[in-house]
């Protein structure tokens, strides 16, 4: 049912409902919640990115070393390294790796805070500007054959080459994410995948669409990534019962109480996290089972709407927006391993297979 399956791994067993981010890397969690993502039967795996978190491309490393087949998906903030070098860094760890099994997703941060944590200081839109003139940058270094000179508005190289091409003739994937219309220009551009959060099936619809449009006018074509928190048990109400554990779980460590829960304040200029503030504000739940109860709770971020129900109804749900045209889907839990464990057990072979209710 879907053509590529992404979980997410971390260094901590952390997640809204327990443990946190911070502290030292424990590389056998790391090392147990990759294989789990393997035998689960997952394609690809994200690892995130942060201001204050671990180097992403050596867990990259480490998750490819400690597993076979399974790739990754390194989430890169463009600005901070040079494109050039990201490029050669991409594809050494490719080759080194088997080939094929590394790929780069581009997030143009939308946290104000986080973006001068490393010294970033430019606006929403330069940035996005920015992340253009790094992608089209590295595929011209991983395309040419000769030393090329580039001047830009960000980036300026005389004599840039690399002998250390892609390790397969398929390349290094460029996934890339953003709802506002500089996003949507740049991703148009330059993206092999464009990575869309949970949103209801017509906005989703409505985003593919228009995505489609601005990528034909670069003579292109794209892929489309749906990020989703699934919730599954035996039964429905079951289902909802456990998302409602995890809602109260995860007002208890943020602090927050059922009289008063005000959102914790970030400074965003996220497009992408202001539209899915007000869809939880219209409505807790969208289409049958999309649930807004953690969104509403933890305020501007990603990632955080959820599927709700037995494994056969969220695999139906997925498959509802396959129909309107997204083939890849990111999905990590609330319970980060043991959500992989059982979603290897009984959803994944319905992602693979199409649900019951569908076939």
């Amino acid at each position: 049912m879907t053509n590529e399956l992404i979980g997410m791994v971390g260094t901590r067993d952390a997640s809204e409902t327990h443990g946190d981010h911070f502290g030292d890397i424990d590389a056998g969690y790391l090392t147990r919640f990759a294989q789990a993502h393997e035998a689960a039967g997952f394609d690809r795996v994200l690892i995130g990115y942060g201001a204050t978190g671990a180097d992403g491309f050596a867990i990259a490393a480490h998750v490819l070393n400690a597993t076979t087949t399974l790739k990754v998906l390194i989430a890169h903030r463009p600005g901070f390294v040079a494109p050039t070098l990201v490029a050669r860094k991409l594809a050494t760890l490719d080759h080194l790796t088997g080939g094929g099994r590394v790929a780069i997703h581009h997030i143009t941060g939308g946290d104000e805070a986080d973006q001068k944590r490393d010294g970033d200081f430019a606006d929403h839109d330069r940035r996005y500007a920015r992340t253009g003139e790094f992608m089209g940058l590295l595929r011209r270094v991983w395309g040419s054959e000769r030393p090329f000179d580039h001047d830009g508005e960000f980036y300026r190289v005389e004599g840039a080459f690399s002998t250390v091409k892609p390790a397969t003739p398929a390349g290094i994937p460029l996934y890339f994410g953003g709802a506002s219309p500089p996003a949507v220009q740049v991703g148009a551009e330059h993206a092999d995948v464009y990575m869309l959060w949970g949103e209801p099936r017509d906005q989703i619809a409505g985003r593919i669409a228009a995505l489609r449009e601005a990528a034909a006018a670069h003579g292109r074509t794209l892929r489309f990534s749906l990020s989703v928190r699934p919730i599954i048990a035996d039964t429905e109400d079951a289902a909802w019962e456990r998302a409602e554990r995890i809602r109260a779980l995860t007002a208890e460590r943020a602090g927050l109480t059922d009289e008063a829960r005000p959102r914790p304040y970030r400074m965003s200029s996220s497009v992408g996290s202001d539209r899915l503030q007000r869809q939880a504000a219209e409505n807790e739940r969208h289409d049958e089972r999309l649930w807004y109860g953690i969104t509403a709770l933890t305020g501007p971020g990603g990632n955080s709407t959820a599927l709700v129900g037995t494994p056969e109804q969220v695999a139906e749900a997925l498959d509802g927006y396959r129909q309107v045209g997204v083939d890849t889907i990111l999905i990590r839990g609330f319970d980060p391993l043991e959500d992989v464990v059982d979603w290897g057990r009984r959803l994944v072979p319905l992602l693979r297979a199409g649900s019951p209710a569908l076939v």
